[in-house]
Order: C-alpha cells, then sequence, then structure tokens
C-alpha cells in the first residue's frame, strides 16, 4: 500500500498553523504504531452507541493496516459488523497517534502469519507462542484499513508546529 498523504488538521482554533513545515513524517507513527502494546479500539453500533477497550494488536506495516482479535460474540465484534467505521490509538498520550478506517474479519487463510507475528510480539517464551498463536486463531481475526490518521505531540513547543494529518 502506498504511503499516506501528509498535511495539517484543521485546527486553528488551536494554533495549527497552514503551512506544512514541522509535519512529522509517516515513519514516525509507523514507529509507534509498531511498538505499542496496548491500543484502544473505538467502534459505534448501528444506532451510534460507542464502545472503547484496549486490545493486543499488531501493526502491519506491508499492507499499512492494524490486526487484532477479539470473541466473535464481543461488543466490539458486533459493532464492527454493524457499522465497519473504527478508530483506534495507541496507549501513549504524549506522543499521540490516532487511525481511522474500515474494521473487516480477515480471510482465514490470511490469519496464521498475523498470529505469528501477535504471538511473536506477546510472549517471549518461545515454548508459549504456540498456545497464543492458537488462542488468536481460535477467535475472530479483524483488519482495520486507515483511512486518515492524526498524530499530535503533547509537549508546548511540539503540539502547534507538528500536529499532522495523513490521507490514504
Amino acid at each position: 500500500m502506498a504511503e499516506p498523504r501528509a498535511e495539517r488538521p484543521a485546527m486553528e482554533a488551536y494554533g495549527v498553523p497552514d503551512e506544512p513545515g514541522g509535519l512529522l513524517p509517516w515513519s514516525w507513527a509507523e514507529e509507534r504504531l509498531l511498538r505499542n502494546r496496548n491500543y484502544w479500539v473505538v467502534t459505534a453500533s448501528a444506532k451510534g452507541r460507542p464502545h472503547a477497550l484496549p486490545v493486543w494488536g499488531v501493526w502491519l506495516p506491508d499492507s499499512s493496516s492494524f490486526a487484532f482479535s477479539c470473541a466473535p460474540s464481543s461488543r466490539k465484534a458486533r459493532n464492527m459488523r454493524a457499522n465497519p467505521q473504527v478508530a483506534f490509538t495507541v496507549d501513549d498520550t504524549v506522543e499521540c497517534i490516532s487511525v481511522e478506517g474500515r474494521a473487516r474479519v480477515l480471510a482465514a487463510e490470511l490469519i496464521d502469519p498475523i498470529a505469528g507475528q501477535y504471538a511473536t510480539k506477546y510472549e517471549p517464551d518461545p515454548g508459549k507462542q504456540a498456545e497464543l498463536a492458537t488462542f488468536v486463531k481460535s477467535n475472530a481475526v479483524w483488519e482495520i484499513v486507515p483511512q486518515r490518521a492524526f498524530a499530535v505531540i503533547e509537549r508546548e513547543d511540539e503540539f502547534a508546529r507538528r500536529a499532522t494529518r495523513w490521507v490514504w
């Protein structure tokens, strides 16, 4: 997937300038998406009722997408089936990244490599990685394909000049 286009978010009231000087590179965001441990996934029901909970997951740089698993009967899964528009964030509240996109259940043939990445990321003991991968595969594995992402650095000297939006 092509790298997203960087631009300024519409945040004039917060002192964010229109000119592009100081935009964060996509590599900055991707580095944080890769190393993050807990991601907040935000869904909404068909009637618009919001739901937010943390999940474990993996950023997939080759496809510029995010994958995670959850029980097929969970509220997240029910919401995403009814309304695939979702957002997810990293858990860092200083170097903040929020990604909006569409969720879809992954086809069975695509799950094995993701379950392996997930197990390697979250289980340091190689003897237990297969067990974690099996657990991931026993649930619904979802992929969020980004449409836009936002980043701000919550430090006074960087907030306005570094605020960035990426669009795919």
